[in-house]
């Protein structure tokens, strides 16, 4: 299968004119995996869950976005006490964005990065290493004293984005540099979210936590904008999709300006109106992509639908400067309906290009979008129109997106643990 792509094309500076437009065979994270007549089996070595990076980190996120939602509906209820050494609304926050989104974000790049390079990323000991360093933090924030639970949170990015820095500079893939650019910024607001909990510099540490969900948003914004047309052009043969540069980099750059201001100053007229040109900018941009052509293919319709509440975030985010309503709405259809539906679309889609499986999702695979899009709706929408019935609604988006990630391993468990179909390595 080829297309005419800009994603994932490696060039060097000893041949610039890799890096033009041209046609290539489909990287893995887009390709069609091979079946399992492809050819013989490669010698492989070590557990299949740490052969690449989006086994281990796939099924911790999955795991984790059960384990903390549930813990923080029933520390709410009253049916459990988190013994914690911070607020827990602060915990459930900085989980949801450090432990969770974070833990998908690094699996995905340290897989992209050997389809963006063709040399190794991570793998066996070392990615080992990685995934139980993860855990332990997500651990040590319940068990732990919090300065040990600090320290081992604000480790895994830097190593990352380190890790990420060496390949990419290696193979001379410059284009991608700004993303690793971007998880050293997470990695800075995630350490100064520790130390403004600890008291050693006086900001709220609730806007180091905007900050995160911002970058986050950033990250969503770079890597959908390269892979939902693509994606949507390889599955509909015959659709050009057709992107201005302009409106390109005019979207990236307004929402990264709006997204500051959000976070860096107080509510008022010039942050709203910036938040509402860059969410109009990315329904410009999401309708170019003719999101209606994929109604009939659930693995990329879910990709088209989180993304359209990267819209409906910043244009609440643009009443809450107003004062119309409370930000709660917009960072939660940021955090709930485009993060939680663009993460279960890539790890279903990623993890099944990934494991040499057909890139068609199963009806489970369609149910748990369902159940993140409900989740979505229930926690931002719902408690707008019936905020009296707020707790009802909370509780049910919580059951919704429980049910979303577990229906994800149940499916997904046992081949992330076994090695692909076609017998490849990865």
């Amino acid at each position: 299968m080829h297309i005419r792509y800009l994603f994932n094309v490696p060039h060097s500076r000893s041949n610039p004119a890799s890096a033009l437009p041209m046609t290539i065979k489909l990287p893995p994270l887009v390709a069609l995996p091979a079946t399992a007549q492809a050819g013989p089996a490669a010698v492989l070595r070590g557990w299949p869950v740490f052969r690449l990076g989006f086994r281990p980190f796939y099924l911790g996120a999955a795991g984790f976005a059960i384990l903390a939602v549930a813990l923080w509906i029933a520390s709410l209820q009253g049916l459990v006490t988190l013994q914690l050494g911070f607020a827990p609304l602060l915990w459930h926050a900085h989980e949801m964005l450090f432990g969770f989104a974070a833990a998908v974000i690094v699996g995905f790049l340290l897989t992209a990065g050997k389809a963006w390079t063709g040399l190794a990323t991570p793998r066996g000991a070392l990615l080992a290493a990685l995934a139980l360093l993860w855990l332990a933090a997500r651990l040590a924030a319940l068990v732990a004293p919090y300065a040990a639970y600090a320290v081992l949170d604000t480790l895994l990015l830097p190593l990352v984005a380190g890790l990420l820095v060496r390949v990419l500079w290696r193979a001379g893939n410059r284009r991608n540099l700004p993303l690793a650019a971007v998880v050293v910024l997470l990695a800075l607001a995630n350490l100064g979210f520790h130390l403004a909990v600890l008291g050693l510099i006086e900001i709220p540490a609730l806007r180091a936590l905007h900050a995160g969900l911002a970058l986050i948003v950033v990250i969503e914004c770079v890597i959908a904008g390269r892979v939902i047309p693509a994606f949507t052009m390889s599955a509909l043969p015959g659709l050009k999709l057709q992107m201005p540069r302009w409106l390109e980099r005019a979207t990236l750059a307004t929402t990264a300006l709006a997204l500051a201001c959000w976070v860096v100053l107080p509510a008022q007229a010039f942050s709203a109106a910036v938040l509402g040109v860059a969410a109009a900018l990315h329904t410009t941009r999401w309708l170019l992509w003719q999101p209606w052509r994929t109604r009939a293919r659930p693995i990329l319709w879910v990709l088209h639908l989180a993304y359209g509440w990267i819209p409906v975030g910043l244009l609440l985010l643009a009443w809450s400067q107003l004062g119309g309503v409370g930000a709660s709405a917009g960072v939660h259809a940021l955090a709930v309906g485009a993060t939680g539906g663009l993460v279960i679309g890539m790890i279903t889609r990623t993890a099944r290009g990934h494991t040499g499986r057909p890139l068609k999702a199963s009806s489970p695979e369609v149910l748990a979008y369902l159940l993140v899009t409900a989740a979505a709706v229930a926690r931002t929408a719902l408690p707008l129109l019936a905020p009296q019935q707020f707790v009802a609604w909370l509780v049910t988006a919580a059951l919704a997106w429980c049910l979303a990630f577990g229906i994800y391993l149940v499916v997904f468990t046992p081949w992330l643990l076994s090695t692909r179909l076609d017998g490849k390595d990865g």
